[in-house]
């Protein structure tokens, strides 16, 4: 059994891949979801991370689709106490922005549609400089004291603003953001690298980062001439060029050398960053989700042939 993963400045322990629930309602029917959390579960995973927003863009969708397709699985199992749900606020079209208000409409909303009465880790999913960010903060930190929040974080946020939000959290005496999330993964690197980590080296928080496999392509199925037919399929294609399929080749060997996916092989690498936590990786089937919960430790030599290859 794979041991889990504590995050920094909370006593969360979350298994050292947690599954994204943005194909909940959108590549993933609610039965094929059922599947895969069931799953995701038997081989030891309890960290899902949803919104709110997930997953409005699928025609005929509402928004907070993945939440209650969570919300059922949960309540169907029984299992609601040993899974830690992380969900934000934020960008859903009919909860937009930041203000106080909003908020706590957004956060009602999400725990209705996950029939639970806490939130673990509820994440403000975008910035919203509109709103003066003692009133964002203010407004988590009261559903931290009603206990309908465990923990928050941010996501999509640059470092400063990060910075920024932390000190008012604690000239206030309010609770800071635990965790960041944002993108980050062998083939995107400069942003994260250059802006947000020695902002989080310096605060002590970690990051839990989305698009881990850069939306699928570090998964290995996208080949050099290859089409590959995905509702997510366009997303990758400024990945395919000659450094992108030279990572492929280079995970594909290390991937080789440990019996194991090339999936696992990118994810590795980026657990081996120190600011890093838990990545973030969705499946859309149970053969997939295999794939990337396989949990391996890379040699220093792989990481920087990994890191130099992508630098």
């Amino acid at each position: 059994m794979t041991s889990l993963t504590p995050i920094p400045n909370t006593d969360l322990k979350v298994h050292p891949l947690c599954l994204g629930g943005n194909v909940f309602g959108w590549s993933a029917d609610e039965t094929q979801s059922f599947e895969l959390l069931d799953a995701y579960f038997e081989a030891g995973g309890n960290f899902v991370d949803t919104a709110d927003v997930y997953s409005e863009w699928k025609p005929g969708n509402t928004g907070g689709d993945s939440e209650i397709i969570i919300g059922k699985w949960m309540k169907a199992r029984g299992n609601r106490s040993k899974v830690i749900i992380a969900t934000k606020v934020a960008k859903f079209s009919q909860r937009p922005g930041l203000a106080p208000a909003n908020i706590r409409s957004a956060a009602s909303d999400s725990l209705r549609r996950l029939q639970t009465d806490y939130i673990d880790l509820y994440y403000a999913h975008e910035d919203d400089e509109k709103v003066p960010q003692l009133d964002t903060l203010q407004s988590f930190n009261e559903l931290i004291t009603d206990g309908k929040v465990r923990y928050i974080g941010a996501s999509n946020f640059t470092g400063a603003r990060l910075k920024s939000a932390n000190e008012v959290a604690v000239a206030n005496n309010f609770s800071p953001y635990a965790v960041i999330q944002n993108n980050y993964n062998l083939l995107a690197r400069s942003e994260y690298e250059e802006d947000m980590a020695p902002t989080l080296t310096e605060l002590g928080i970690s990051c839990l980062p989305f698009f881990g496999l850069a939306r699928g392509f570090l998964s290995g199925k996208y080949r050099e001439g290859v089409v590959v037919e995905s509702v997510r399929a366009a997303g990758v294609a400024g990945f395919q060029n000659e450094r992108g399929w030279k990572t492929v080749a280079a995970l594909e060997q290390i991937a080789n050398a440990h019996h194991t996916s090339i999936a696992s092989v990118s994810l590795a690498w980026l657990r081996s960053q120190p600011t890093v936590c838990a990545p973030i990786a969705s499946a859309r089937t149970v053969e997939q989700l295999r794939e990337i919960m396989q949990v391996i430790e890379l040699s220093p030599d792989e990481i920087a042939q990994l890191t130099a290859i992508t630098a």
